[in-house]
């Protein structure tokens, strides 16, 4: 399927994954929550654990009510969109199809592309490889920084100066980094109270 196509889609949306979960990061952790994985990602960190969905045609096209479906059989209260990169896409009617069924929408989205829907909570982990748009960082509710390394701090520092006083800041180590990376998180939240550590405590969890 040609890449412009898919990107202006909002009826059908590309769905790598869905499944209902506990979320295990951030503000919401510990939280039921649905999770719709929106296949398409141009951002390409050299981490990430879902790398597969990236190529958005090869994932199933699926309508916003079948979607949206997949919510209430669950009878989750609670939807995240994440992926790849949910925002490569127009969220307007999808989260207003959520919304009507009383569902609270949460995102989960790099920041290199513009905002679209009503969404409830945003989540914004910043990449290096492709940098977050200033409107987007301050409309964000939550930053949550990936750790791979002791750069990561500085370019942790940078994006608050782009986020309102009320965002929730998070520092997460990178999975496969944790064990020599969380200590050094550590002692920069002792020195840096506003900081907070974000756990991916699904993954101790053996979840999804």
């Amino acid at each position: 399927m040609d890449k412009s196509k898919i990107v202006n889609l909002k009826s059908a949306l590309p769905v790598m994954e869905h499944f209902y979960t506990i979320q295990g990061e951030g503000f919401h952790q510990g939280r039921a929550a649905y999770f719709i994985r929106l296949g398409g990602c141009d951002v390409g960190c050299v981490w990430c654990d879902v790398k597969e969905s990236w190529d958005a045609s090869k994932h199933t096209l699926f309508s916003v009510d079948e979607i949206v479906k997949f919510c209430t059989d669950a009878n989750a209260n609670l939807a995240v969109i994440t992926g790849g990169e949910p925002l490569m896409y127009d969220l307007s009617e999808l989260t207003k199809a959520l919304h009507q069924k009383n569902i609270e929408v949460n995102i989960e989205t790099s920041g290199a592309y513009p905002l679209s829907g009503d969404i409830d909570w945003i989540c914004v982990s910043p990449k290096k490889f492709k940098a977050p748009l200033g409107d987007v960082l301050s409309k964000a509710h939550e930053l949550k920084v990936v750790v791979f390394n002791n750069s990561d701090f500085d370019w942790a520092e940078k994006n608050t100066l782009k986020v309102s006083n009320n965002c929730q800041l998070y520092l997460q180590p990178e999975w496969d980094k944790s064990s020599q990376i969380l200590s050094d998180i550590i002692e920069f939240v002792k020195q840096n109270p506003r900081w907070k550590i974000s756990l991916q405590t699904h993954k101790y969890m053996n979840i999804p």
